[in-house]
């Protein structure tokens, strides 16, 4: 396996790095505080391609594999948690579910629009009452002629409100069965399909999460992604590939955070020095950096076994358990070092400690990562 950068990677990397400086980097803060959802951000990513990173260009997207897709999210999330988090939902999970199951038309159809970002995806499994335990989901779909009718709703859906087009896991069989479960592309103005409270977050509070709903909600047969009863194992399966994204999002705020911590350890002098030449601190540093060393080298296994089309379940639960929970462990070092001046808003570790908590809880808890491996490695 070689994970040397490559030239796509290089020019993403200086790509991001000019964009974030004078897009998203001025703007942090005021998002955080008002929870604002910057939607023209993310058409000007759509721009630059950035919104259907593994899309063929064939569907309007960028081309590009797992290596390219880690280094966005990554570089995205040294600067914004919030921005890269909805850069990855967008991506691996609505963009992704369509694209891995979709019919050639549903593809023709609605990846161009989620790859230039004129239309933002939204994702729905969980529930109110189900979260880990997706398959007793409550979210019905029953037929009518040519039509679909949902009930329900899903909570905890990354742009639930802004999101102008969501493919949704609904119950067409009995509660608990695998093959119990259909997926379902719905467009935003259809009737019955409405959103619901705005979750007021910890962290990445710029990446809208909320309820949507649906009441009588009538949808053409035709918007059925695969067959019916495919949707959990297709949801499990975009999951593999969400979990990587994750992955990436939890180690780009963990590198933001390392970087600001080896910066001001290096400028903040007490006893005359500069703190970085204390034991105390540089052993934290290297600490650090061995950690991110390890959690990236773990995300590149799974991204190459993704772009040569590998199982890799195992894999990447490995990635996102390993890099988010080290992420934290860089976060809350980060605030250790920078002292004071970390706790407050001035600085930016304090953002990075709120945001980096949700990769441990979205996409599977570091719990449900666990079972995973250990159901896998006990075979």
């Amino acid at each position: 396996m070689e994970f040397g950068e490559n030239e796509n990677q290089k020019m993403i990397t200086q790509m991001i790095r000019d964009f974030a400086e004078k897009e998203i980097r001025p703007n942090v803060m005021k998002w955080d505080e008002s929870q604002e959802f910057p939607v023209d951000v993310f058409k000007k990513m759509g721009d630059l391609g950035l919104m259907g990173i593994f899309i063929p260009e064939e569907y309007g997207g960028s081309g590009f594999g797992y290596f390219e897709y880690i280094t966005a999210i990554k570089e995205v999330a040294k600067v914004c948690g919030s921005v890269g988090l909805s850069l990855a939902a967008h991506n691996s999970l609505c963009t992704g579910h369509i694209y891995y199951n979709g019919s050639e038309e549903q593809k023709k159809k609605y990846l161009p629009k989620l790859a230039s970002a004129e239309w933002i995806g939204a994702w729905g499994l969980t529930e109110t009452g189900t979260g880990s335990d997706a398959a007793r989901m409550a979210t019905t779909a029953v037929k009518d002629g040519d039509h679909w009718v949902l009930n329900g709703a899903k909570n905890w859906i990354t742009h639930g409100i802004s999101g102008d087009i969501a493919v949704v896991m609904a119950r067409t069989g009995e509660k608990g069965d695998s093959h119990g479960m259909s997926a379902f592309i719905v467009e935003r103005g259809t009737p019955g399909f409405s959103a619901g409270k705005k979750e007021n977050k910890l962290g990445m509070r710029a990446s809208e999460t909320a309820e949507m709903l649906f009441d009588n909600c009538r949808i053409p047969a035709s918007q059925l992604i695969g067959k019916e009863g495919e949707g959990f194992i297709q949801a499990m399966k975009v999951l593999d590939g969400g979990r990587i994204s994750i992955g990436a999002l939890a180690l780009g705020i963990g590198v933001g955070a390392y970087e600001a911590a080896l910066q001001y350890a290096k400028e903040r002098e007490q006893f005359g020095k500069p703190i970085a030449s204390f034991q105390a601190i540089s052993f934290k540093l290297a600490d650090m950096a061995t950690k991110i060393e390890a959690a990236e080298l773990l995300l590149y296994q799974a991204a190459d076994m993704k772009n040569r089309g590998v199982k890799m379940t195992k894999e990447s639960a490995m990635a996102k358990l390993y890099a988010s929970e080290i992420a934290c462990e860089i976060a809350n070092d980060a605030v250790q070092i920078f002292g004071g001046y970390g706790y407050t808003k001035d600085f930016p570790v304090e953002k990075f400690y709120r945001d980096v908590k949700l990769c441990t809880i979205g996409e599977g808890t570091s719990e449900i990562q666990k079972l995973v491996i250990s159901r896998l490695i006990l075979k």
